[in-house]
Order: C-alpha cells, then sequence, then structure tokens
C-alpha cells in the first residue's frame, strides 16, 4: 500500500448513523472518517441516511461516496444497490458481498461449502416454539455462543452453558433480529484481521476478562487501559504478533482470513474474526464471522491493526477513497 497521499482534494460524503441498532457505533466512526479525510486534504460532509434520502441527494457535488454505516441497511446491501443505481462511487463492499457477510447463516455455509472450518451452528426463527428450538440446539453440546443472525458490534452476543439459560439468551437476540443463531463454542484464542482486499494488516489478538468480547469491551473502554475489580468493566487487552505465536500459526490465521474474504467475496477493508482451538496441537483455525464495514474509530480494531503497520487514520481512509474510486473505473 502506497503510503503517500498524493492527487487531487475530493469531495467525499461520509454516511453515517443511519437506523440500526449499531448507530451510535456509525456515528463515532463516521466523525472520525470525517476526520481523518481532511487531515489527508480531504473535503468531506456527513450525510446520515436516518435524515435524507440518498435519491434525493445531489451526488454531482461529490466525487466518492465513504460508508461508514455499520448493521442494517448500510451493511446488508440495501445502500450498496442504491448507491450503484445512482452511479456512487463508494468504499467497501457491493450489495451481494454485503448481503452474503451480514448474514452469519448464510457466510458460514458459504465457508463450509468452500472447505473453510466455522463452528457447527443452528439457525432459530422467533415463531419457532422454543422446545424445538432447545432440541435442535441439543445437537451442538454446551456451552453455545447465541447471537442474532443479522447484526454487529457484539450486540446481543452471549455464552449459554445450559438450556435453562437457553430461552432468555434466545430472547433478548430477537430483541435485535428474529432470526438467532446457536454456534459451538470453540475453546481457544480469539483474533481478528483485519483485510486491505487480499492483503492481510498484522493480526491482533483478542482477550477479554470475560470469554466473550462484547459491545461494551468493544467501544466504552480504552485498550490496553489497567484491569479493574469488575470483570463487566475489564477493557480489552489487545496486541499485535503475540510472542507465542508461531509463525505457522500466523500464517494459518492470515491465510484462513484470506480465504474466508475471498469465498464471500469482498473489497475494500474487511476484518475477520477467527478462534485458534485449544483442543488438540492441530493448530485448527475456525471463521467465525466476517465485518464488510468494521468500525473506525480509535479504538476499533481494524484501524489499530492498521497502525501497527505504520498507516495512519488519514492515509488509511484517503487510500479507501482513492481504492474505491479506481475500482469504479474498472468496472
Amino acid at each position: 500500500m502506497d503510503r503517500l497521499r498524493t492527487g487531487k482534494s475530493l469531495r467525499v460524503a461520509v454516511l453515517l448513523g443511519g437506523n440500526s441498532p449499531e448507530r451510535e457505533v456509525s456515528l463515532a466512526s463516521g466523525i472520525c472518517v470525517a476526520s481523518a479525510l481532511e487531515l489527508a486534504g480531504h473535503h468531506p460532509r456527513a450525510v446520515d441516511p436516518a435524515e435524507v434520502d440518498l435519491v434525493d441527494i445531489d451526488w454531482r457535488q461529490f466525487d466518492a461516496c465513504f460508508v461508514a454505516l455499520h448493521g442494517g441497511a448500510g451493511e446488508d446491501g440495501r445502500v450498496q444497490r442504491e448507491l450503484d443505481a445512482l452511479n456512487v462511487p463508494y468504499t467497501g463492499c457491493g450489495p451481494a458481498a454485503s448481503a452474503l457477510a451480514m448474514c452469519k447463516s448464510a457466510a458460514k455455509q458459504r465457508w463450509l461449502e468452500v472447505g473453510i472450518l466455522t463452528p457447527d451452528f443452528v439457525l432459530a426463527h422467533a415463531v419457532e416454539p422454543m422446545h424445538v428450538i432447545t432440541d435442535r440446539a441439543r445437537s451442538l453440546r454446551y456451552p453455545l455462543v447465541v447471537k442474532p443472525d443479522s447484526l454487529g458490534s457484539s450486540l446481543g452476543v452471549q455464552i449459554v452453558r445450559n438450556e435453562d439459560q437457553l430461552h432468555n439468551a434466545f430472547a433478548e437476540c430477537q430483541l435485535y433480529d428474529p432470526c438467532v443463531i446457536a454456534e459451538r463454542y470453540i475453546d481457544g484464542r480469539e483474533f481478528t484481521v483485519a483485510l486491505i482486499e487480499s492483503r492481510p494488516l498484522p493480526l491482533i489478538e483478542i482477550i477479554t476478562a470475560g470469554q466473550v468480547f462484547t459491545y461494551q469491551a468493544k467501544y466504552h473502554t480504552t485498550p490496553n487501559s489497567p484491569e479493574t475489580d469488575s470483570p463487566e468493566n475489564d477493557p480489552p487487552i489487545t496486541r499485535s504478533f503475540p510472542a507465542e505465536l508461531t509463525s505457522r500459526q500466523i500464517d494459518r490465521l492470515e491465510q484462513t482470513a484470506v480465504a474466508a474474504a475471498e469465498a464471500i467475496g469482498t473489497t475494500g477493508l474487511v476484518r475477520v474474526d477467527l478462534m485458534l482451538s485449544s483442543a488438540d496441537e492441530a493448530d485448527e483455525v475456525f471463521v467465525l464471522e466476517i465485518n464488510t464495514s468494521p468500525g473506525m474509530t480509535q479504538q476499533s480494531l481494524a484501524p489499530q491493526a492498521a497502525f501497527q503497520d505504520d498507516i495512519d487514520m488519514p492515509t488509511l481512509c484517503d487510500y479507501l477513497v482513492r481504492q474505491c474510486l479506481a475500482q469504479e473505473v474498472l468496472r
């Protein structure tokens, strides 16, 4: 990646906010992106799809669009289809890849089809009787990870250790999505690999006080700050290239992340979450999910990974905008 910012200043619409449950995070991401683009010499303007319809915007006043939306229409392909119809160049994935990645069960099915490991799972809908869901979940064996099928930022994600906890877990997830996924809990170490196209940025290991990297840990704590007495307040501890990883393990994690993204057909900046199993010595890597619109706040994982590669936020955002314009020329 060329770290030199060259070329003319661009007029960039930064899409932020929206109507999804991840609105708060999207607003924070968009503000950081706009600030970074301004530092890179561009002219950003914040646009909130919750306040203005995209079809009502005079897109001739913009050179490109930076999609900093998380969840909902901004990440499941609907906004991307609108922008395509309006002939607006935009950052990130196209409609098909966005829709596939946003639906966790569909993405997992795709990975299984191409031979990529992902935890065994079952899918349930709110209209199904709870005893049917319980029987289906029992086939996976406890503990399970239960989460909304089409939502990010770890909203609703929880570990269920027995059938007594399953009903409440499903009820909470269904506040966000009528479809809920339960998957086998993988005992091991959690990593995330941010990719720019097919190029891995330095991987990050995620260590939390609990067993789930929660919404609170992602966005309401400061990375690498001292631990507190309350597990609920403990921040994530992140570090790049942990010393105890072998070069083979690093290669496996990075290669799996690239293969997972290629199977979905992603473009631009994405983030792949993985587990390195500790069940045996085979270094099995399981793909948990892929995020086609990763957080862009100062403590978000993708910008942290870029920073470990000496890529600051202005350079990263500048590159993503120029790259989307180059993609537009190739279409």
